[in-house]
């Protein structure tokens, strides 16, 4: 071996970090700024990892936790879309194996990014027991009110997986779908099936917006989600509500009542 290797050897190196800790000792030892510069983001790096895994484990550990038997199936349900004026909420329950290594760093949707949100959907389909996607649109969340809107379309989630649970683990709402239902407050946070389905239901809310604001792209749903952002509420005060706005929500109601609103 060289008396001392390039700044980018080192970082060649450390793609691996293969060849001993004598050498990995010595690199810390260099007093050159690139190679110092290139340990820091290394550590940073294998840091954060260990974290992500670090929390992967934990929220296993809490599914393990609703199982009265190894092999007892847990489901995770979660929904997306409660707030907004606009769309439907999108409800998921996923049945996990009880150790799924490829999901590390899967996390509450809110928490990631909307492409990391995208690939771990994938890897959530791909490595299920089972999963389902249920779509509440706007005119049952008029009709029933959101909370109970919400309740019924996690329920029917659950009713639609291929494979029966032995218990269910919901994000803060008490379910009656035939099978022992936990309410968990910030489940998505501490459970990983619950955070599967988190991310199942955002994704899907995201595709369902994406494609309403091609037909009504005065609202910037793509941006906005229907959620009630400033330039979302300059837009229903100019051209009323659509067909798919939540009639019952006051931002709504009261510019329904102004105006004829857009009925395309």
């Amino acid at each position: 071996m060289k008396e001392k290797m390039t700044v980018k050897e080192v970082r060649e190196w450390l793609e691996t970090a293969e060849g001993g800790e004598e050498l990995f000792c010595a690199l810390k030892a260099d007093s050159r700024a690139g190679v110092k510069k290139l340990i820091a983001s290394w550590e940073r790096r294998r840091e954060k990892a260990e974290k992500m895994r670090s929390s992967h484990l934990g929220k296993e550990a809490f599914d393990a936790g609703f199982r009265s038997d190894p092999l007892d199936r847990v489901a995770g349900v979660d929904e997306a879309g409660r707030g907004p004026l606009a769309g439907p909420v999108v409800t998921a329950a996923v049945i996990l194996p009880p150790h799924a290594p490829t999901l590390v760093g899967l996390d509450d949707s809110k928490a990631l990014t909307r492409s990391e949100r995208e690939r771990l959907a994938e890897l959530i389909r791909e490595t299920a027991v089972a999963w389902s996607v249920h779509v509440q649109p706007a005119a049952e969340i008029d009709r029933l009110n959101i909370y109970q809107a919400t309740k019924r379309s996690m329920e029917e989630a659950v009713r639609a997986l291929d494979v029966r649970p032995e218990s269910v683990i919901a994000d803060a709402m008490n379910l009656d779908a035939g099978i022992p239902c936990s309410s968990v407050v910030k489940a998505d946070a501490k459970s990983l099936a619950v955070a599967a389905a988190s991310v199942l239901a955002k994704t899907e809310r995201d595709r369902y917006m994406d494609r309403l604001h091609e037909r009504h792209p005065v609202y910037n749903f793509k941006r906005n989600a229907g959620y009630p952002t400033p330039e979302h509420l300059r837009a229903l005060e100019q051209h009323g509500p659509c067909p798919e706005h939540r009639t019952s929500f006051a931002p709504v109601a009261g510019c329904a009542a102004q105006t004829v609103g857009i009925r395309s």
